[in-house]
């Protein structure tokens, strides 16, 4: 066999090769996509769920505006924001204004026990529930793409075509909350 046929023969491999992992940077890329349309549709149900739950609550405790403040600019950042990054940031502020919420609530006996409360508080766990799988998957999304991405030598070709290390989605400032001791007291 020549040496030109050889030559010819393994650039012909590598070129394969690197087809080959283009094609699987771009399916992994549209699964990490996917994934975050999955959240996407859980966060726009939160979203619509929000007003109600708002006026639901105004009712009860007219003198809580700032928690229904936050709450209502975080879900104006949440429905403005485009980015996957933008709707992350915006997603861990509506999370955390609706924690404020629920402190809120546990001082008003009247308000937890009213049916119209109890089904949108029912409504948004089960929505938070479901936000909670899909960003799961979201993450395992992103880890695929991030360690393809990264492993040599395929990231000699996700750096030649600009693919790179994706943002998972953490808990950012309510990090450091979860981090603390419970306060418990009787």
């Amino acid at each position: 066999m020549s040496p030109l046929l050889i030559f010819l023969a393994v650039c012909a491999i590598v070129v394969l090769w690197a087809i080959v992992k283009y094609n699987s940077f771009i399916k992994l890329r549209n699964r990490r996509e996917n994934a975050f349309a999955d959240i996407d549709v859980q966060l726009k149900q939160r979203a619509d769920l929000i007003p109600q739950l708002v006026a639901t609550v105004k009712g009860y405790a007219s003198h809580e505006k700032d928690t229904l403040e936050r709450i209502i600019n975080a879900r104006t950042d949440a429905v403005n924001a485009r980015s996957i990054n933008d709707k992350i940031v915006a997603d861990n502020a509506m999370s955390s204004a609706l924690a404020g919420l629920r402190i809120v609530v546990e001082a008003y006996p009247d308000l937890k026990a009213s049916t119209n409360f109890m089904q949108l508080q029912g409504e948004i766990s089960d929505i938070e529930n479901k936000l909670a799988a899909v960003r799961r998957f979201f993450n395992s999304a992103t880890k695929e793409l991030n360690t393809a991405i990264e492993m040599f030598p395929a990231n000699i070709i996700a750096g030649m075509f600009g693919f790179r290390r994706e943002m998972m989605y953490d808990l950012g400032a309510e990090r450091e909350l979860l981090q603390q001791a419970p306060q418990i007291s009787f």
